[in-house]
Order: structure tokens, then sequence, then C-alpha cells
């Protein structure tokens, strides 16, 4: 599996995302888009819209006992409660990493998604060396993101479906009593809501 989780070269595309490649490149020719806008877009899916939605569930979450404990019962009515319901996010389930247990989140068939909530997919995620090998030898996933965990701490592994799709919430940093939630949203990442990374540290 590469180490390089951001980058996708021409060899690699399915063929979903060569027909996409090409059908921009033909369109790009043709003058009728800007590759550099389309980056912008792409960008901000993947990094700024869908992944800030889902660290302002997580911060509520870790501030809102309450909240909470509605993410756990109902994590479809609650994610949709502050706003971010629509494609592939219709139904979720939220799983809570604990000292005890980390949670990681793969779809083995294809790359279900909760685009509502973190955005557009990353490259990786589609890759069939991260949906074999996160099932087969998740510490070992981990640590290519550069997640060591202690060794008694278990692993569990969740397989999204068209029917179901998983929020990780990720551990709260220590250091952060008392911040309210816009502050504790920046400490959440895209790959800590899959489970592929942990919170940032607090500063």
């Amino acid at each position: 599996m590469a180490h390089d989780h951001d980058h996708h070269h021409d060899n690699e595309l399915d063929p979903m995302a060569a027909r996409v490649k090409a059908l921009e490149t033909i369109l790009t020719q043709k003058g009728l888009i800007d590759p550099a806008a389309i980056d912008v877009i792409v960008d901000t899916y993947e990094t700024k819209v869908g992944p800030r939605n889902g660290a302002r569930v997580v911060a509520k979450a870790w501030s809102d006992p309450e909240f909470a404990g509605w993410l756990k019962r109902d994590a479809t009515a609650a994610i949709a409660s502050l706003g971010y319901t629509g494609r592939q996010g219709e139904h979720m389930q939220a799983v809570f990493n604990s000292d005890e247990t980390h949670n990681l989140v793969v779809c083995t068939l294809c790359s279900c998604y909760p685009w509502s909530v973190l955005g557009l997919p990353p490259v990786w995620y589609k890759a069939p060396a991260y949906r074999s090998k996160a099932v087969i030898d998740p510490r070992g996933v981990l640590a290519e993101f550069g997640v060591t965990l202690a060794s008694d701490k278990k692993i569990r592994v969740w397989d999204s479906t068209a029917e179901l799709r998983y929020l990780v919430v990720p551990q709260r940093p220590e250091g952060t009593q008392g911040w309210g939630e816009v502050q504790l949203a920046e400490l959440v990442t895209r790959d800590s809501m899959i489970g592929t990374g942990l919170a940032r540290e607090a500063q």
C-alpha cells in the first residue's frame, strides 16, 4: 500500500476516474472549464466544507454530553439537527474511540462515504489496497498513516454500505477543558473522523 495518500497516478485510476479525467481533458481543451477552478472546488469539498461539518459534530459531542448521547443513539437525527443531511449521509452511525478501542472505517465493496459530513472521499479511501488491508491488517494501515496505538488497544473496523455510513468520534485531546466548540473543531481532522488519524493535540 502506497504511503502517499494524497496523490493519484494515472496508472492507478479506476475506470470511472479515468472517464472523468478524459472528460475533464476534453472540456479543458475546448475552453469550457478552467482546471484551476475545478481544483479549487474539489479542494473546498475535500478539506473545507465537508470536514468542517463533521468537525462541528465532533466538537459538539465533546462539549455537550446530552448531544453525545443522542449521537450514540441516533446519529442520523443528531447530525441532521445541525443541518447536515443529503447525499450519502442519510443513514449514519457514530462510533466513539476510547482508551480501550480505536475505530476505523472502510468500504470494502466500493466507496460509500458520508459526503454531507466529511465532504468528498479521499482518493486512498477508494483504493483497493486500503479497502482490503484495512480489514486484514488495520494496525498496519494505521502505521502507514503515522498512527501507532498501544498493543493492547483493540481496533474495530466498520464496513460502510449503501444503507449505513459511519462517523468516528475521536477522543478529546487533553488540555482542552473549557474550550468552546469552535476552538475544539479546529482539532478535528478528516482522517480522525475516518479513523486513520487522531485529533490534533492542544497547543
